[in-house]
C-alpha cells in the first residue's frame, strides 16, 4: 500500500513531461510554419517564387536571384534567419534523450 502513492507521483511527472516536451515541439513546428506565411506574405511575387519551398537555404538562394528593394530584402533575411534559429532548436530539441522519445511517441519529425 505505501508505493501507490510513489507510483502515481512517478506516474504525474511523466506525464507532465511528456505534455511540456509536446507543446514545446507544437509551438517551434507551428512558428515555422508562421514565419514562412509571414515571408511570404511580404511580398505577393515573392510569395509565388516561394511556393511549397522551406528550406532557408534554398529560400535565400531564391531572394538573391530576385531584384527586391533593401528593406523588402532585409525583412525577408530577417525572417529566414528566424527561420533558420528556430529549425536548428527543434532538430536539436528532437535528437536530444529523452525529448526524442516524446517525438516519436507523438510523430514529430525533424523540420
Amino acid at each position: 500500500m505505501g508505493f501507490i502513492p510513489i507510483f502515481l507521483t512517478m506516474g504525474g511527472a511523466i506525464l507532465l513531461f511528456f505534455l511540456t516536451v509536446k507543446n514545446t515541439l507544437q509551438r517551434k513546428f507551428n512558428l515555422q510554419k508562421e514565419l514562412l506565411f509571414k515571408l511570404k506574405s511580404l511580398n505577393p511575387e515573392l510569395g509565388l517564387l516561394i511556393g511549397e519551398t522551406q528550406k532557408p537555404e534554398e529560400l535565400i538562394s531564391l531572394l538573391k536571384s530576385q531584384e527586391l528593394t533593401k528593406s523588402l530584402a532585409a525583412k525577408a533575411s530577417d525572417l529566414i534567419r528566424e527561420m533558420k534559429i528556430n529549425r536548428h532548436q527543434y532538430n536539436q530539441l528532437i535528437k536530444k534523450g529523452p525529448y526524442n522519445w516524446v517525438a516519436k511517441i507523438s510523430g514529430f519529425q525533424e523540420i
